[in-house]
């Protein structure tokens, strides 16, 4: 009966020390809740290089890729990831050049023709000239010649020196619409020729190749909605992919509004991957967002995005990668 009571209160006791541990041990979390802040996040590059189709000029809306590495393999600084079909653009340039050899022709041609014309001109005047200096020496010549006579000859010489002002009249006019003329073909020389120097420009452009080292992903279809392969049809500002710089990567998270006063710009942060959590990666918070907002749609909780960027490179960090940041105050 004894050794039932003292059996007893051993019992008593060990349970009594168990409820101490547990109500410790609740104590503590509590604690830890308070002062810890703990969330999960998706990592993501600091710098993601989009790619999209530009409007390389007026004449081109849309391009057909031709050439484009695998999604998800690595490229350097200079590598060529996207080739957009050039043949529309080098049959732009061959007719071009066309027009540029018929232009060409028809402005030698003209200026022999403006050449005739003015020698033509020139030839008119000089006959206009003699005839002119032949009337004007009757006129001086007719002093004794009777007044009916000199009354011809002074109207002869009138119509000799308006017919030679007439004739310089034509040279200056056909000079000054030579002159327009002229203007007029250079410009549309010049165009074609502009024209061509915008095309030629834009050959090498149609082999795009990636400014930032990372992991290529492609873009997708807008016809089938799955990734990029040759042969598909893109539009301009349609996106044919992306590179996400891995080296340095950023955390997008989000706090609990009750939280939000916790957080600060340059905060310490340890951030794990869910994937390995007893990695621990150095980071610091970037950015608080300014304006609260529900966490999920049809969500009730709310709070802020937070970016947290990690203070080291690691390969073994992905784009996509779900991670839990631990906000260290």
């Amino acid at each position: 009966m004894k050794k039932l009571f003292i059996t007893g209160l051993s019992i008593a006791i060990l349970l009594s020390s168990c409820g101490k541990a547990d109500e410790l041990e609740a104590e503590k979390a509590r604690t830890l809740r308070g002062t810890t802040v703990i969330e999960t996040g998706t990592l993501e590059a600091i710098n993601n290089r989009l790619f999209v189709l530009p409007r390389y000029s007026m004449y081109w809306y849309q391009m057909r890729v031709i050439g484009m590495v695998e999604n998800g393999e690595k490229v350097n600084v200079g590598d060529s990831i996207i080739q957009v079909d050039p043949s529309e653009v080098n049959k732009m340039i061959l007719e071009r050049e066309m027009m540029l050899e018929t232009q060409i022709a028809n402005f030698e041609k003209m200026q022999v023709q403006q050449s005739n014309q003015i020698t033509d001109l020139q030839s008119r005047i000089k006959n206009e000239t003699a005839a002119f200096k032949l009337k004007q020496i009757e006129l001086e010549s007719s002093t004794f010649e009777t007044e009916r006579r000199q009354a011809i000859i002074k109207l002869e010489f009138k119509q000799a020196e308006l017919n030679l002002a007439k004739e310089k009249r034509k040279l200056e006019l056909a000079k000054i619409i030579i002159d327009n003329d002229v203007k007029i073909q250079q410009l549309r020389i010049q165009q074609i020729e502009r024209d061509l120097e915008q095309f030629y420009a834009i050959i090498p452009m149609l082999t795009i190749r990636t400014d930032v080292a990372g992991v290529f992903q492609r873009g997708n279809s807008w016809r089938t909605g799955q990734h990029l392969v040759l042969g598909d049809q893109v539009y301009y500002g349609d996106s044919m992919g992306n590179v996400p710089e891995i080296k340095w990567m950023k955390v997008n998270t989000f706090v609990n509004e009750n939280d939000f006063l916790k957080l600060h710009a340059g905060q310490k942060v340890k951030v794990r991957l869910d994937a390995t959590p007893e990695l621990t990666f150095n980071g610091e918070v970037a950015y608080v967002g300014k304006l609260c907002r529900q966490r999920e749609y049809n969500s009730k909780q709310k709070g802020f995005d937070v970016e947290v960027k990690l203070l080291e490179p690691d390969e073994r960090l992905k784009p996509g990668m779900t991670v839990s940041c631990e906000f260290v105050r």
